[in-house]
């Protein structure tokens, strides 16, 4: 099965609505609204195989998650305490909380990647597309031919085959 591209697009677009940096969300509104969102997408979506695109779509979406943190700071003195909180020396808080950057570049950069890391968004509770998608999908992302084989009835020293083989769907 295949996912069309507009498909994909109404995806961006919903998560775009959310992590826009002007909606009055708290980052955990926006984390528990894009939890709804995937995992809707995603189960409708269960059989294909979708991994790189969930992997580039999810790049991104951690770069909105940061954009919107950015803004969230505000005014540099804040930027600069936060970066502090977050083990970056008192130079190199100054200087990236002073940047002249905009803020989707400074979300791309070293500076908020380095800080706002994947670790630090899972723990405030953001789950990556890849991941809610390998838990709703346990097996189905390897090819068939690669399912372990269960033998049952079968004690040590047995040979394979026979009634005792059956194969796990």
């Amino acid at each position: 099965m295949v996912v069309i591209e507009k498909a994909w697009q109404r995806l961006k677009q919903r998560l775009k609505a959310v992590t826009r940096k002007t909606a009055p969300k708290t980052f955990d509104e926006r984390i528990a609204k894009i939890k709804e969102i995937q995992r809707g997408w995603l189960i409708y979506f269960r059989g294909t195989s979708i991994h790189g695109k969930l992997r580039s779509l999810d790049g991104w979406l951690r770069n909105r998650l940061r954009y919107c943190i950015w803004t969230d700071w505000k005014k540099p003195e804040r930027k600069r305490k936060n970066f502090i909180r977050l083990g970056i020396d008192l130079d190199h808080a100054y200087a990236w909380s002073r940047t002249r950057k905009g803020g989707w570049a400074v979300a791309q950069s070293p500076i908020l990647g380095s800080t706002i890391t994947k670790e630090r968004l899972k723990k405030r509770g953001y789950a990556s597309l890849l991941d809610v998608y390998l838990e709703l999908n346990p097996s189905g992302c390897e090819p068939p031919y690669t399912k372990m084989l269960v033998f049952c009835g079968q004690k040590k020293g047995d040979s394979y085959g026979g009634e005792g083989m059956k194969t796990l769907l």
